[in-house]
């Protein structure tokens, strides 16, 4: 019987429990805030695109054709 996730592909608690500590370890406590910093901003700029994209769009779509 399988006693692990039934979705193949989703970690488990104790593999994300390493994947921190390892992380931890790899970049230091001082240094994840500073990426996580930048991960977000990262996010807020692709949203923001992805809403300027849309508004483009929208624009066009109002333009008659010929």
């Amino acid at each position: 019987m399988m006693t692990g996730s039934i979705i193949a592909g989703v970690p488990g608690v104790w593999q994300v429990i390493l994947i921190i500590v390892i992380v931890l370890l790899f970049f230091g406590g001082k240094k994840i805030p500073e990426l996580m910093r930048g991960l977000g901003k990262g996010v807020g700029e692709f949203k923001k695109g992805m809403n300027e994209n849309d508004d483009k769009s929208d624009d066009n779509d109002n333009e008659p054709t010929k």
